[in-house]
């Protein structure tokens, strides 16, 4: 299944998308912040921008009916940092998951990353605390993290835009 907003789509993963999305988190700008290439292709959806694979937005479905959320991970290639596709792409993946029944959603960035914590929060997700020695850094160290949610009544209630228009 695809979902789609004019140049942008999600769409599930090929086999043939391994080599160029090992590639994206192999640039130095997204590696920074997604220091393992890896990622959960039976979890994600490419993310295409004007047809070109551009990024990958990973997802951790919990359906147990008394805990049900859904957390984001994602990374876009450097060069369209900054674009609003981000924001575009979790706007997407929102809406499907409201339509499963989903009123709860997390991220997880980097305490550091502050270009994403500033584009989740146009998003509609807001602070909920840090997560300390949360993720291992490449010289096996601790990062902190800091948890952000977006429950879609909440954000309704103070006019948050899930997606909004413009740079991030």
């Amino acid at each position: 299944m695809a979902l789609a907003d004019g140049d942008l789509t999600l769409r599930g993963f090929r086999e043939g998308d391994r080599a160029a999305l090992l590639g994206l988190l192999a640039e130095p700008e997204v590696m920074r912040w997604w220091p393992v290439p890896d990622f959960v292709p039976e979890h994600g959806w490419v993310i295409e921008h004007a047809g070109e694979l551009s990024g990958w937005l990973e997802y951790h479905e919990e359906s147990y009916a008394w805990y049900p959320s859904v957390a984001f991970d994602i990374a876009l290639t450097a060069h369209l940092h900054g674009q609003g596709l981000g924001r575009r792409a979790l706007a997407l993946a929102i809406e499907h998951f409201v339509r499963r029944g989903h009123h709860r959603f997390t991220l997880d960035p980097n305490v550091g990353n502050e270009r994403a914590i500033r584009s989740y929060r146009a998003s509609g997700f807001e602070p909920v605390g840090v997560m300390h020695a949360y993720e291992r850094n490449p010289s096996g160290g601790w990062n902190d993290a800091l948890l952000m949610e977006l429950i879609v009544a909440e954000a309704a209630e103070r006019d948050a835009p899930i997606a909004s228009e413009g740079p991030e």
